[in-house]
């Protein structure tokens, strides 16, 4: 009889479960109007909707508990001249070009005061840019991921955020794809090898108790 996948998987001790840290940060990852607009041909209907609702609330969590925010954005100069094999290989990218209503960040989630913004062109956070250095110099040690979309810029955000040492929280409400089977297919694997998967409920219990402890 054939093994089952759970039963691999458990046997490979994937889903273990992580020690949090004590000092998080939430990182909200490219909630651009591109995946807003019916428009836009990355338009990303429900999924990322919902996603955008669950990480208002969850910002506005991670500021009550004075945690760091980071949002990050995509920017290109016109025609795509510094956005590499990325920009050649997805032609929906132009949508992020400098300039387009596109590549501006969702009204609900325009920086405040005190909030981080991180100008990326690839996939991974944290990739090209110095997101890494920023959260060290902050402390942080646990990094909670909101953002779209689930397949793309969040799974290459996670893995990157685990190379570099952070224990890494998925807040899988608070992420989106624009189909159900590559969002779910990807937090399982998220899941298996490099964070664990928590609700925004969750996660803001989370945050408040971070604070209660500094």
């Amino acid at each position: 009889m054939a093994e089952t996948l759970e039963a691999n998987y458990a046997r490979a001790g994937y889903h273990a479960r992580q020690a949090w840290g004590r000092r998080p940060a939430l990182l909200l990852i490219d909630f651009a109007q591109a995946y807003f607009d019916p428009k836009s041909p990355l338009f990303g209907g429900e999924g990322c909707a919902s996603a955008l609702a669950a990480s208002v609330k969850l910002r506005d969590a991670a500021r009550a508990a004075r945690v760091p925010v980071v949002l990050t954005q995509v920017k290109y100069a016109p025609g795509g001249a510094d956005g590499g094999a990325f920009f050649a290989k997805v032609p929906a990218l132009s949508c992020f070009e400098e300039g387009r209503p596109t590549a501006e960040l969702a009204p609900a989630l325009t920086p405040g005061e005190g909030d981080i913004v991180i100008t990326k062109r690839y996939p991974s956070a944290f990739f090209g840019t110095d997101l890494a250095s920023t959260l060290r110099w902050l402390g942080v040690d646990t990094l909670l991921l909101g953002g779209v979309t689930t397949s793309g810029c969040v799974r290459a955000s996670c893995i990157d955020s685990i190379s570099h040492g952070f224990v890494t929280l998925v807040v899988e409400d608070a992420v989106g794809d624009r189909a159900q089977e590559p969002h779910r297919a990807n937090l399982h694997d998220m899941s298996a090898k490099y964070a664990d998967l928590v609700t925004s409920g969750q996660a803001a219990e989370y945050l408040a108790a971070s604070a209660r402890e500094a």
